[in-house]
């Protein structure tokens, strides 16, 4: 399984923002688990407060809310790669600038950065964090800079200006001068949408299932390229000049990132992992006595095997919902504890039977190895795995932590050398035709690079063949 991204957030014209914003944060909290913010604004000045740690753990004191009065809000729960876990990329980030307060929360990763990046700080900008918010940030106050003083209504031509420069994914959400502005890249990589909230105002949320947390009404979602502005008589629609050209969301979202309960496309997550299910028992029968998932990000795959199969539906694995990532590491013994601490088999259901197990991915193998040796040392008598999405063969450089490709089982292994290093009697694969079969049409429209390499963007194609992974992700 692949590691989760980051969540963002907004709220305006609503005096309980940071209320609101808490609970966006914690609805998108399978998104990211290392750091949580929330930054207001009531009309004079921006207040902020951001830990390490989980939302209900950052703002686990009722007083913090005291501290962050106003009636606009943006919020951020963050996933970073190793070695960019600390407080000062922790967001929003907040700054002063000739516009006044410039807030930003990104999801997603800039393909160009260090280029921008390394510009800017040839021009004589400083930085204080690895973050591409701050470039973001960077590029839009000097876009601000450029024009005459007074001109905070012109947004979204100071945005293309700022952003026409950047490549890759960008879900924003954007306080700027009290104005509450989501941008959506033209590709639209990473989800973003938005609605109106009962109780008065306009939320914005990376997923829908956000929205219903603070009974906000689903409006639609932010179509790629496009600038919303909102405030409290209503949003105002604009487009970068870069729209209109080829999509490439992230099909990832369907199959593990987003929760079941989201829509995306139009359709529910779960409705599609449903379809991934039931076209994997299509393509990968299997003669087995029950059907279990690895819980919680395959529930639903599973629930389409057994449906398509007919091999009834069993819980073999019990996940432990009470953890964040684990950190267990020095020695091998102990790490091997990692995933007993996460899951734990139900052997009366396990032991003596023929068993298929529905996972949603395989990264490295390390993980469904021991999984598949816990189902195994728990009596099953065979063991057939099912992965509900193609191999993954080529690392992500759109925002998510994927190890190098040749740490990537499937780019080193074929199907059988994969199944006897994880030690299952058999393995099937959802063929890639089957994915996009599952996925809203039209086909076109998704990134699948992780599974072919063809990256939506030239100056990554190389680096992607080439087995370069990742970087720090927002």
């Amino acid at each position: 399984m692949l590691h989760e991204e980051c969540g963002v957030f907004g709220i305006a014209g609503n005096r309980d923002a940071a209320r609101l914003t808490y609970l966006g944060l914690y609805a998108l909290q399978h998104r990211g688990q290392e750091s949580a913010g929330i930054v207001t604004w009531n009309g004079e000045a921006a207040y902020q407060h951001k830990e390490m740690g989980l939302v209900n753990r950052v703002f686990s004191d009722e007083a913090i809310f005291d501290k962050l009065p106003g009636h606009v809000a943006i919020g951020h729960v963050r996933y970073s790669t190793t070695g960019q876990s600390k407080l000062a990329n922790a967001q929003p980030i907040v700054v002063r600038f000739r516009g006044g307060t410039l807030g930003a929360a990104h999801n997603g990763t800039l393909v160009d950065s260090e280029r921008v990046r390394g510009m800017l700080e040839a021009q004589g900008a400083i930085f204080r964090t690895t973050t591409d918010t701050e470039t973001i940030l960077h590029l839009v106050a000097r876009a601000y800079a450029r024009r005459p003083a007074g001109t905070v209504d012109e947004i979204p031509a100071i945005l293309n200006e700022a952003l026409a420069g950047i490549e890759g994914a960008y879900s924003l959400v954007m306080m700027i001068d009290g104005r509450l502005v989501a941008v959506r890249d033209p590709r639209g990589y990473r989800p973003l949408c938005f609605g109106k909230i009962k109780s008065g105002g306009w939320a914005v949320a990376s997923e829908s299932c956000a929205l219903d947390i603070v009974d906000a009404e689903l409006e639609r979602e932010i179509a790629p390229g496009e600038i919303v502005v909102l405030n409290g008589s209503g949003p105002e629609f604009h487009r970068l000049d870069s729209a209109g050209g080829p999509r490439s969301f992230c099909i990832f979202e369907y199959i593990y990132f987003s929760r079941p309960d989201s829509f995306i496309g139009g359709v529910s997550v779960d409705h599609v992992r449903r379809n991934l299910g039931r076209n994997l028992a299509r393509e990968h029968p299997a003669k087995a006595d029950i059907v279990i998932s690895v819980p919680d990000s395959s529930n639903a795959a599973a629930m389409g095997y057994s449906e398509a199969s007919g091999i009834p539906l069993e819980n073999g694995l019990i996940r432990n919902h009470y953890i964040g990532r684990t950190f267990i590491h020095p020695k091998q013994s102990l790490r091997d504890l990692n995933v007993r601490i996460k899951y734990n088999p139900v052997a009366d259901t396990l032991a003596g039977r023929s068993v298929v197990v529905v996972d949603d991915s395989i990264v490295r193998g390390t993980t469904s190895q021991k999984l598949m040796r816990m189902i195994r040392d728990a009596g099953a008598r065979e063991v057939h795995l099912r992965v509900a999405s193609p191999p993954i063969r080529f690392p992500c450089f759109y925002g998510i932590d994927t190890p190098t490709r040749g740490e990537l089982i499937a780019s080193v292994k074929e199907v059988p050398e994969i199944a006897k290093f994880i030690g299952v009697d058999s393995l099937g694969y959802l063929s890639f035709d089957g994915l996009l079969a599952s996925a809203p049409p039209p086909k076109a429209n998704y990134c699948v690079a992780c599974f072919d390499g063809s990256y939506p963007h030239e100056c990554v194609m190389k680096a992607g063949v080439t087995g370069a992974g990742g970087r720090d992700s927002e």
